[in-house]
Protein backbone atom coordinates (compact mmCIF):
# COMPACT_ATOMS: atom_id res chain seq x y z
CA UNK A 1 0.00 0.00 0.00
CA UNK A 2 1.59 3.22 -0.60
CA UNK A 3 2.53 5.65 2.02
CA UNK A 4 3.51 9.41 2.17
CA UNK A 5 7.39 9.92 2.59
CA UNK A 6 6.88 12.28 5.26
CA UNK A 7 6.20 8.48 7.31
CA UNK A 8 9.66 7.44 6.62
CA UNK A 9 12.83 8.15 9.09
CA UNK A 10 15.16 8.43 6.15
CA UNK A 11 15.02 8.16 2.69
CA UNK A 12 18.48 7.48 0.49
CA UNK A 13 19.22 7.48 -3.07
CA UNK A 14 18.82 4.52 -5.31
CA UNK A 15 22.53 4.02 -5.98
CA UNK A 16 23.02 0.68 -8.10
CA UNK A 17 27.27 -0.41 -7.92
CA UNK A 18 29.06 -0.97 -10.74
CA UNK A 19 30.17 -4.70 -11.11
CA UNK A 20 33.64 -3.97 -10.82
CA UNK A 21 32.69 -3.02 -7.14
CA UNK A 22 31.15 -6.22 -6.40
CA UNK A 23 32.55 -9.21 -7.77
CA UNK A 24 36.23 -9.85 -7.81
CA UNK A 25 38.12 -10.34 -11.68
CA UNK A 26 39.29 -13.99 -10.79
CA UNK A 27 36.33 -15.25 -9.39
CA UNK A 28 33.10 -16.77 -10.76
CA UNK A 29 29.50 -16.81 -9.28
CA UNK A 30 25.99 -18.15 -8.80
CA UNK A 31 23.55 -16.13 -9.40
CA UNK A 32 22.54 -16.77 -5.89
CA UNK A 33 25.58 -15.91 -4.73
CA UNK A 34 25.78 -12.23 -7.10
CA UNK A 35 22.49 -11.56 -4.94
CA UNK A 36 23.99 -11.97 -1.67
CA UNK A 37 27.14 -9.79 -2.60
CA UNK A 38 25.11 -7.32 -3.79
CA UNK A 39 23.41 -7.30 -0.61
CA UNK A 40 27.18 -6.74 1.56
CA UNK A 41 26.39 -10.54 2.25
CA UNK A 42 28.79 -13.28 2.25
CA UNK A 43 27.93 -15.20 -0.89
CA UNK A 44 27.70 -18.27 1.20
CA UNK A 45 25.28 -16.89 3.94
CA UNK A 46 22.61 -19.29 4.99
CA UNK A 47 19.11 -17.43 3.77
CA UNK A 48 15.67 -18.77 3.79
CA UNK A 49 13.79 -19.32 0.70
CA UNK A 50 11.71 -16.08 1.00
CA UNK A 51 14.67 -14.15 1.32
CA UNK A 52 16.65 -15.47 -1.51
CA UNK A 53 13.64 -14.91 -3.59
CA UNK A 54 13.46 -11.11 -2.72
CA UNK A 55 17.42 -10.65 -3.16
CA UNK A 56 16.94 -12.60 -6.83
CA UNK A 57 14.52 -9.96 -7.91
CA UNK A 58 16.95 -7.32 -7.32
CA UNK A 59 19.73 -9.16 -8.61
CA UNK A 60 18.54 -10.79 -12.15
CA UNK A 61 17.95 -7.02 -13.40
CA UNK A 62 20.97 -5.75 -12.20
CA UNK A 63 22.71 -8.55 -14.00
CA UNK A 64 21.12 -7.84 -17.25
CA UNK A 65 21.59 -4.10 -16.76
CA UNK A 66 25.21 -4.84 -16.70
CA UNK A 67 25.61 -7.81 -19.12
CA UNK A 68 28.24 -6.25 -21.38
CA UNK A 69 30.45 -6.10 -18.17
CA UNK A 70 29.63 -9.79 -17.40
CA UNK A 71 30.66 -13.25 -19.02
CA UNK A 72 29.23 -17.08 -18.54
CA UNK A 73 30.30 -20.46 -17.87
CA UNK A 74 28.21 -23.23 -18.12
CA UNK A 75 27.17 -25.57 -15.51
CA UNK A 76 29.18 -28.77 -15.27
CA UNK A 77 25.60 -30.94 -14.04
CA UNK A 78 22.24 -30.04 -15.75
CA UNK A 79 21.23 -29.62 -12.28
CA UNK A 80 23.55 -27.04 -11.08
CA UNK A 81 23.50 -22.93 -11.78
CA UNK A 82 25.55 -21.08 -14.12
CA UNK A 83 28.52 -18.65 -13.07
CA UNK A 84 29.28 -15.32 -14.17
CA UNK A 85 32.06 -12.67 -13.76
CA UNK A 86 33.54 -10.22 -14.63
CA UNK A 87 34.64 -10.49 -18.72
Amino acid sequence: MPRPKSSFDRLRPLDFRQPEQVLDDGTMYTVYEVSRLLQGLDPDAELDVETENVLLDWAIPWMIYNADALCFADPERDDEPGHYGLK
